[in-house]
């Protein structure tokens, strides 16, 4: 209603339920004149019939109460005035009190402030010119409808405007609450879909290396028994990585899904990197890769600096899982070492440097989001990241370098 309101005065045409209410106030208005029921003299001498006149203006200016109120109402007044001098029509009053409301309703916003100031400046004024001309106790009548033409339209336009004003108000607020719901949980589909996302490569990346390694070297050596330990270890990576798959897709769909023996499903810890380091030292035993773990986090229990949160050690977990994934791939032959230590505050640092040199192609093909994991696992706990090569004690080196806080950021 309100935008069809909006079209139609900017079309300048009367709204078809103002033509409606002109149409019956004349129609109320002439049936009254003829029945003879004015409402008393005229005054100042003028004919009776100039409140035919004055009718005509008051239902002129309700076709243009809500397209032009300002017009309205200032073909109201005079109207009014006409009116009253020269014989009152109840119709006419009651359509100016409309043209008032609307007035207020449906015009600007200073006109809504005005409008109702103006009425009782307007009805305290009327009382005292009546007190003064006037001694007669029925002006206390007089002043009581002067105020409800003037007074209670201009009100109660001003309070159903305001109704409608915290209404549109209060729906453009839900707007935007449902917008900004709408971006969180598009935000929040994404983060996950990217922690997945991460899931998957950590998990699956390190046993598809393993094979990928293993079967290029059980094709390029003939030797049965190096076919057969190859096998093996493809086989043994396959399983592990099926058994992950199957870990993380019981989370996806129940994440409080056990595991085949009933215990929860266990979440990767800094106390499984010895096993890890097995698997990467029977993966990389063709490559002349060794493995050492320097383990620095000092003692645990009382007195101790603070546990590092499960956040903080799945993350350490994947990364030095990836860096170990990336130095089957491509590092040199030579010593990969993995250090881990934990500062004061319970921060924990991991370092991964293996020997670095330029390769032709990697042992096995990459996705090339390694890297790209690691930093956003270290961004999300507020941690700091950082990979590339560098100068270490035996020539240059590949160092990865994490520092994960003790504690997740709060954001």
């Amino acid at each position: 209603m309100l935008a069809r309101s909006v079209v139609t005065a900017a079309a300048g045409r009367p709204h078809r339920d103002d033509v409606l209410i002109a149409g019956g106030g004349l129609l109320c208005g002439l049936l009254l004149w003829a029945l003879g029921l004015h409402g008393g003299p005229s005054l100042l001498g003028l004919p009776p019939s100039l409140t035919l006149a004055a009718l005509t203006a008051m239902s002129l200016a309700e076709l243009i109460r809500r397209t032009a109120p300002p017009a309205a109402l200032a073909v109201a007044v005079p109207a009014l005035a006409l009116d009253i001098c020269s014989g009152t029509l109840v119709a006419t009053v009651v359509m100016f009190t409309d043209v008032v409301y609307a007035a207020v309703l449906y015009g600007s916003a200073g006109a809504a402030r005005r409008i109702p100031l103006h009425s009782v400046v307007v009805t305290v004024l009327g009382a005292a010119v009546l007190t003064a001309l006037w001694h007669n106790p029925q002006v206390v009548l007089a002043v009581i409808g002067l105020a409800l033409i003037t007074i209670a339209p201009a009100s109660t336009g001003l309070m159903l405007r305001e109704h409608r004003e915290a209404a549109e108000a209060a729906r453009l607020r839900a707007e935007r609450i449902a917008l900004l719901a709408e971006r969180d949980r598009a935000q929040a589909v994404a983060r996950e879909r990217a922690r997945m996302a991460r899931e998957l490569h950590d998990m699956v990346a390190n046993h598809l290396s393993a094979i990928a390694i293993h079967s290029t070297a059980a094709q390029s050596i003939d030797d049965p028994s190096a076919t057969r330990e190859a096998l093996g270890v493809i086989r043994e990576n396959s399983v592990q990585g099926l058994a992950e798959m199957r870990r993380l897709i019981g989370l996806l769909r129940d994440p409080g899904a056990t595991g085949a023996d009933g215990a929860p499903a266990a979440t990767p810890t800094l106390d499984g990197l010895d096993a890890l380091l097995d698997q990467a030292r029977t993966s990389g035993a063709g490559s002349g890769l060794t493995f050492v773990l320097d383990d620095a986090r000092g003692p645990r229990g009382a007195g101790a600096a603070p546990e590092p949160a499960a956040p903080a050690e799945l993350a350490a977990y994947r990364i030095v899982q990836e860096s170990l994934t990336n130095a089957l791939k491509h590092a040199a032959p030579g010593e990969v070492r993995i250090r881990l230590a934990r500062e004061p505050d319970g921060a924990l640092t991991v370092a991964v440097r293996s020997p670095f040199a330029a390769r032709p192609r990697p042992r096995a093909p990459g996705s090339g989001t390694g890297l790209i994991g690691m930093r956003e696992r270290t961004a999300l706990l507020g941690g700091e990241f950082r990979a590339g090569p560098a100068e270490g004690p035996d020539g240059r080196v590949w160092l990865v370098r994490a520092a994960l806080p003790a504690e997740e950021e709060t954001l």
